[in-house]
């Protein structure tokens, strides 16, 4: 095993390992089911292009982004086949749609969003947010802390391609 393996094995063992008290658990398997196809950040998109009509453009050119990069996330999980952690004595705390790991849908999807929608929003509590995302699929078990580490580099990148994310070029001479 190489050293960057048994790096993020031991992470993986840690982070998981803290699972223990049932008000944290449910908290965290709360926030995955939102982000679980990136539903809250579609449904924020959404939500941002109806509330804010002088900037429903770029609520939906974020919005793209976010789907553009769930649906990058799961081309390259079909290609790459990772499966998820599997321990014992450590049992996944939550469901998934899939046997795959990596990357973490949930971490790109939440990092393209952060991203893009930190041109309409204040980017802190997005960042936030996201990383909350991503360590939760660690903490219940069903990633690798490089399958968040990935998921989140791919969100970045998605997320910050400007003709699906950046504000619209002004049409003033």
């Amino acid at each position: 095993m190489s050293s960057i393996a048994a790096g993020d094995l031991a992470l993986f063992r840690v982070l998981r390992s803290r699972a223990v008290h049932p008000g944290t658990v449910g908290a965290a398997r709360g926030l995955s089911h939102l982000g679980e196809h990136a539903a809250v950040w579609l449904i924020a998109g959404a939500a941002g292009g109806v509330i804010d009509r002088r900037r429903r453009a770029e609520w939906m050119r974020a919005a793209a982004a976010v789907a553009g990069a769930h649906a990058v996330n799961v081309a390259i999980k079909r290609v790459v086949r990772r499966q998820r952690p599997v321990l014992k004595g450590l049992p996944a705390l939550t469901a998934t749609p899939s046997a795959l790991s990596f990357p973490s849908a949930h971490a790109a999807s939440s990092f393209a969003a952060a991203r893009a929608y930190s041109e309409l929003l204040p980017a802190a509590p997005l960042y936030a947010a996201a990383l909350g995302m991503g360590v939760s699929r660690v903490y219940l078990g069903v990633h690798y802390p490089s399958d968040v580490v990935a998921g989140a580099l791919l969100g970045l990148a998605v997320g910050s391609v400007p003709a699906l994310s950046g504000p619209l070029p002004s049409t003033e001479p």
